[in-house]
């Protein structure tokens, strides 16, 4: 039976990376907003001898996911394994200026819509399907009010669901990658050395192996 992996997120950075580093042995549900980056990741993963569905759509969007979940119940019955990494990264601005749009988008994006996937996305993995949420330890740093508030928030909702889950599944994991030269970080940190960062594809590995996979 083949094993099939949701990744939200994943048309660039680390969820690309880890599209590519499960393709051999999962059947990737690619969702991202972006149609051409995928389009490239469906090819980069059809050249490893991967299969993808492409889910060009904004998790945001409750109707768009509510509807994917049910075209993965209805076509394959189940998920094995969510891996979620589509974030908002806001521009860095004092807590004072913060830009409204700014804040209702991360908002959206890195709190809602993830409690929105966790009821969408349960019942698909059932007791032995795994949920993985990654960590970006921002709260509270100066600049980060947007990001962080919101990405902690994220977090919480994922520590919360797997200490509810840890005796009945699934079981959810939380994870915090390397620093990785992607587009967000480079909107935070301009001008870093980013040679001296590890690339997604490296990182991807470690953290798959961290999980048995």
């Amino acid at each position: 039976m083949t094993k099939l992996a949701l990744i939200t997120g994943a048309s660039r950075g680390l969820g690309a990376a880890l599209a590519e580093a499960l393709c051999t042995s999962h059947h990737i549900v690619a969702v991202a907003r972006t149609t051409g980056a995928l389009e490239e990741l469906d090819d980069r993963i059809q050249a490893k001898g991967g299969h993808a569905t492409l889910a060009p759509m904004d998790v945001t969007n409750t109707d768009a996911m509510a509807q994917l979940c049910r075209g993965i119940h209805d076509r394959w019955g189940r998920l094995d394994l969510w891996l979620h990494t589509a974030i908002h990264a806001a521009p860095l601005t004092p807590a004072q200026f913060v830009d409204a749009r700014d804040w209702e988008r991360s908002v959206a994006v890195n709190a809602n819509a993830t409690a929105t996937l966790i009821g969408f996305v349960a019942p698909l993995l059932g007791e032995a399907g795994q949920a993985v949420f990654f960590d970006d330890p921002r709260a509270g740093q100066k600049f980060f009010g947007s990001y962080g508030a919101t990405k902690a928030a994220q977090i919480a909702l994922a520590r919360s669901w797997a200490a509810e889950s840890e005796r009945t599944g699934p079981p959810v994991h939380i994870l915090t990658p390397a620093p990785m030269p992607t587009a967000p970080r480079a909107r935070f940190f301009p001008g870093e050395d980013r040679a001296a960062l590890t690339r997604p594809a490296a990182e991807a590995k470690r953290l798959l192996a961290e999980l048995g996979l």
